[in-house]
């Protein structure tokens, strides 16, 4: 051997190369099962036994970033891909942590079995996490449902400061919320709170009926009779039927306002009590009220606005009609009332009509008068109220005509012939001591003058010597006045004339029409 292999002593010993690594042990299997049950832990021990400082250092990492993503619990859970990556990332060390082991003697304990033990024994401590954040992740959801709860509650009592129609939207998403949490988290805090939110809720949507508010708490008190059918009976009890009795209550007195001062919507809530809670106290208060309703306007028939009393009378009858009941007795009565109304109406139409001819409202009295006398033809004051209407027509021209009432009489001791000076057949009116009415027909060889003919000086109709048609009537002595209308489609306007008739004298009144400026 040469120099440069051997070193040599002064004794004349020569030493042999030191090794580069301490040889490997005998292969050990529960030593390497051992090191990958280390590993599982998560910590890195496995490497640690074998002195593997860099590879236990990544094994801390990596389970450091695993409880960053998982903490604090949220009720999510930690994400999937980050439980699969980090399940992956142990089974990968605890397969080369036994590669590692299965050669490697342990730095501590001397014993394979023994670190086998401990490993096994360690393995308690990841799943004691494991059950420490489900518990930690269900306070987090329990605490989470009770921050949707205090949501809830906060947004119905913030709905509660407003009118129904605007809050409706948020007491409908408050609602979900309870009907979510009881449905679908029946176990949790919050469900269990749910009930007695329940009787807040109601309280709330229905305060105005508290205040008194009859027709504004309809609509409230509707809306809570359909929350039975989205929320599990056992958190409602008796609140099912919380609003039965307001509802029914205020239906009757937002009607009975309504039925008093000519609303228009009271039928309808009648109707709604009496199909809803026929049973029900309201509901036997609803046809007596009516009835009580058509006999008021029937007084009001002789008062001082009899047009009024008819037209609510006419109403009356027609909103009656209506009304549905599921009582049949109900039902029959409130047609009686319907009945009364409408004949009353049509009765009073007389007495509506000698308002306006008092009024001098006289348009509207002949139409009235026209009218009754037609539908009322065999009624004691039918011939009063054509003589009426005639009066009421001859003082729309003459307003002076239209002073006095007219009455019953006819004939007097004064003989006044009618003559028609017209191409037209005409109608002659006349009111007065007595007011009638007669057609005469037209004159052949007449023509309709114009309103600069009547101007002209020395204008007298019927003045050729013609033959004209006429009539004969005798008329008491007074001042009479006389309207001549043009009967079909002419185009003359109607004339006029005021006769003072005096006992002992003959009178020719002459009848003509006028051609229109237009």
């Amino acid at each position: 051997m040469s120099g440069d292999q051997y070193g040599r002593y002064d004794q004349g010993f020569v030493m042999p190369p030191m090794p580069v690594a301490p040889p490997p042990a005998p292969a050990d299997g529960v030593r390497a099962v051992a090191v990958a049950v280390l590993n599982l832990s998560g910590l890195g021990l496995g490497y640690a036994l074998v002195r593997r400082w860099v590879l236990m250092l990544a094994c801390l990492a990596a389970t450091a970033v695993l409880l960053f993503v998982a903490l604090p619990a949220d009720p999510d859970g930690v994400p999937v891909f980050a439980l699969v990556l980090y399940v992956l990332f142990l089974v990968a060390v605890a397969a080369h942590g036994a590669v590692v082991g299965l050669r490697t003697r342990l730095a501590w304990p001397p014993s394979a079995p023994l670190a086998l033990a401990l490993g096994l024994v360690l393995l308690i401590a990841p799943a004691g996490g494991v059950v420490a954040y489900d518990g930690a992740r269900d306070e987090a959801t329990q605490q989470m449902l009770l921050d949707r709860l205090d949501q809830a509650d906060r947004q119905v009592e913030a709905a509660g400061e407003r009118a129904f129609s605007s809050a409706q939207s948020d007491y409908r998403e408050a609602l979900e919320v309870y009907e979510n949490l009881s449905a679908d988290h029946p176990d949790s805090r919050a469900a269990a709170k749910v009930p007695a939110r329940m009787k807040t809720y109601y309280a709330t949507v229905g305060a105005v009926y508290e205040k008194g508010d009859y027709c504004g708490a309809i609509a409230p008190l509707d809306y809570l009779r359909t929350v039975p059918k989205k929320m599990p009976e056992t958190d409602l009890s008796d609140l099912k039927t919380w609003p039965d009795d307001r509802l029914a209550t205020s239906l009757y007195e937002c009607a009975s306002a309504g039925l008093t001062s000519g609303q228009s919507t009271w039928a309808s809530q009648f109707g709604e009590l009496l199909t809803t809670f026929p049973d029900s106290a309201q509901a036997a208060k609803v046809e007596p009220a009516v009835g009580a309703a058509v006999s008021a306007n029937v007084k009001g028939l002789s008062g001082g606005d009899p047009c009024t009393a008819v037209e609510q009378l006419k109403s009356l009858s027609g909103q009656i009609q209506t009304i549905s009941a599921e009582d049949g007795s109900v039902t029959g009565a409130l047609a009686k009332d319907a009945d009364r109304a409408s004949n009353s109406a049509d009765s009073g139409t007389y007495n509506c009509g000698v308002d306006q001819y008092k009024d001098g409202d006289f348009d509207k009295a002949q139409t009235t008068m026209e009218e009754y006398a037609s539908a009322h033809k065999s009624a004691k004051n039918a011939a009063l109220a054509k003589k009426i209407a005639i009066a009421a027509e001859i003082a729309q021209t003459v307003p002076a005509a239209g002073k006095k009432l007219p009455t019953t009489r006819s004939g007097g001791s004064i003989s006044v012939t009618v003559q028609n000076d017209s191409p037209d057949e005409i109608t002659v009116m006349y009111t007065g001591p007595v007011t009638g009415s007669f057609k005469l027909k037209g004159c052949g060889s007449c023509k309709a003058y114009t309103f600069a003919d009547t101007l002209s000086i020395g204008f007298k109709p019927c003045n050729a010597n013609k033959n004209y048609p006429e009539r004969t009537i005798s008329l008491p002595a007074g001042t009479t006045y006389f309207l001549h209308k043009p009967n079909g489609d002419s185009l003359a306007s109607p004339a006029s004339d005021t006769a003072k008739l005096d006992p002992g004298y003959i009178y020719t009144e002459c009848a003509y029409t006028t051609t229109s400026l237009s």
